[in-house]
């Protein structure tokens, strides 16, 4: 995503992913060309975080369930893409298993629901949750953190 979409769409340094451990929250997430936006759909819809057109929504979940259960919500399955968090339960190198920590509203076209255990690789990481940003850097030598800072900078 950050290769199609640049600096719109920032993926965390893989000097902070080389530390992610058994549970910590990450964000993934799961579409396909094979998905497709529902009949009603508008022609074009606008992305509500960046204002920018969208030609495919995809369905976010802003906290994983564990912390922050929400009410079970009748969102109806639309074919579009989505947004999760996983809980890490165990790592191998780069590759990283982990538990589903949000329903998932498009369970029909990937079947795969709140609890199941999934393998990714590191790459497929969005976000590290925010609870853990302190555990990360302390976790980090001197090098690292001059790596971590290196890019921090050349962000802004």
């Amino acid at each position: 995503m950050h290769e199609q979409n640049g600096d719109r769409f920032q993926i965390p340094h893989s000097v902070l992913k080389r530390h992610i451990d058994a549970g910590m929250f990450v964000e993934l997430r799961i579409d396909s060309a094979r998905f497709s936006a529902h009949p009603d759909a508008p022609e074009k819809c606008t992305c509500p975080h960046c204002n920018e057109e969208a030609s495919k929504p995809i369905l976010t979940h802003e906290q994983p369930a564990t912390l922050l259960e929400l009410p079970k919500q009748d969102v109806p399955s639309r074919g579009w893409g989505e947004d999760f968090w996983v809980q890490v339960v165990d790592r191998e190198g780069k590759h990283i298993k982990g538990r589903i920590d949000n329903p998932l509203y498009e369970a029909r076209l990937h079947e795969l629901h709140q609890d199941d255990e999934i393998v990714f690789h590191e790459d497929h990481i969005l976000a590290v949750h925010g609870l853990h940003r302190m555990e990360l850097v302390s976790s980090m030598n001197a090098s690292e953190l001059q790596e971590l800072a290196a890019w921090i900078e050349s962000q802004s």
